[in-house]
């Protein structure tokens, strides 16, 4: 037997299966890209729904999101950043939590699953942990993405001026839904 083309022929295939699992994400693209974008969501979780107008600014270091009425009113203020986050309401009323996704369950009702939505809206699978499936449109832009419990459905793209980032996702986890449509992406924008 011949040792070294065995050890070599079972490492190809194993780096073969660790390519098959991992979906695409281009290298020049840093996880942290920052970007700022301007849209409406509409989440229905528990027999209720809620919608509003979305600012979320992403940086490295911190996320800033203001969910606001029609008229521009601030509903939510939520800031993210390494000690924590804090959601401040209408009313003035200040909630803490050591993450977005407790605070939200908390404050609002249902959860925003900040820390992998700030991959997914870009495209991207969170690389803290392998998706069950990511699946591809025809023109190969993610089409459909399952991972930690959530279903992610790439709805809607716009022409290729706008770097062909989603503008709608449709997430889903047991009975909490969340639409994202996406109207602007502002100063540095990703390239999925």
């Amino acid at each position: 037997m011949n040792l070294p083309k065995t050890w070599g022929a079972l490492l190809a295939l194993l780096l073969a299966a660790c390519a098959a699992l991992a979906p695409d994400q281009r290298a020049d693209v840093p996880p942290a890209a920052p970007f700022d974008l301007l849209g409406r969501v509409s989440v229905s979780y528990d027999g209720r729904a809620f919608s509003s107008n979305v600012r979320w600014q992403h940086t490295a270091q911190s996320d800033e999101i203001w969910l606001m009425s029609p008229v521009g009113q601030t509903l939510a203020h939520i800031i993210h950043a390494a000690d924590g986050a804090v959601l401040t309401a209408a009313d003035r009323q200040q909630y803490q939590a050591s993450s977005v996704e407790s605070l939200t369950r908390r404050a609002l009702g249902w959860e925003l699953p900040l820390a992998r939505l700030q991959y997914w809206v870009r495209g991207l699978a969170a690389p803290d942990s392998v998706p069950d499936s990511f699946e591809r449109d025809a023109a190969q832009r993610p089409a459909a993405l399952a991972q930690d419990g959530w279903r992610i459905a790439y709805i809607n793209y716009p022409p290729d001026q706008q770097g062909g980032l989603p503008r709608r996702l449709d997430l889903a986890r047991g009975s909490q839904a969340i639409r994202l449509v996406i109207d602007d992406w502002r100063g540095e924008t990703p390239a999925p």
